[in-house]
């Protein structure tokens, strides 16, 4: 596949389940536009841009309800996105996508008042994800590869939930994704 055809799947996918509820007052697309707009901003490396991009890719390509989650059923969202990401890009991008769960568990387990900062969704996708790791599997999460990068991502997507900022279209990561993704 080439990377104009894989740019037009995820087009697809964001046309497809772009504009339905984050569960945090914003769209998947305004939340992925706004994580990806800050990593941007704030100067982090092209794959980590397009992971935040990407990040929640498997909620746009699985055929579940929208309100899965609150049916109690956790999608596993992080392994279907990285295992499609995976396809196209190396584990720069796919990797945190993979770990941002696992990060979200292992913050809230080691950093104090992360928890607490927690919207309501994100409360309850951590206990259907499994709640905050313990002791052995938050030195074991640490000692990952990806481990820093999946952190920086998961918090980009708590702070990408805020209906009042502005991002730039989706069109404007197109050269990011097409210059990193494999031919």
């Amino acid at each position: 596949m080439s990377n104009s055809a894989l740019w037009a799947e995820i087009e697809r996918a964001f046309a497809r389940r772009g504009d339905q509820s984050y569960g945090e007052g914003v769209s998947q697309r305004a939340h992925a536009l706004q994580c990806a707009a800050l990593a941007e901003q704030r100067g982090a490396p092209p794959a980590e841009i397009v992971a935040a991009l990407l990040h929640d890719i498997g909620h746009l390509i699985h055929d579940l309800p929208e309100t899965i989650a609150d049916d109690g059923i956790d999608t596993e969202h992080e392994s279907l996105g990285a295992a499609w990401l995976s396809q196209w890009f190396g584990p720069d991008v796919s990797e945190p996508v993979l770990l941002h769960v696992a990060a979200k568990r292992y913050l809230c387990a080691t950093e104090a008042g992360y928890f607490d900062e927690l919207s309501a969704a994100s409360v309850l996708s951590l206990r259907l994800q499994g709640g905050p790791m313990n002791e052995v599997a938050a030195v074991e999460f640490a000692a990952r590869a990806g481990a820093a990068a999946a952190i920086r991502l998961r918090q980009l997507d708590d702070e990408g939930k805020d209906p009042a900022i502005a991002t730039p279209p989706l069109e404007h990561f197109r050269p990011l994704v097409e210059a990193l993704a494999r031919r």
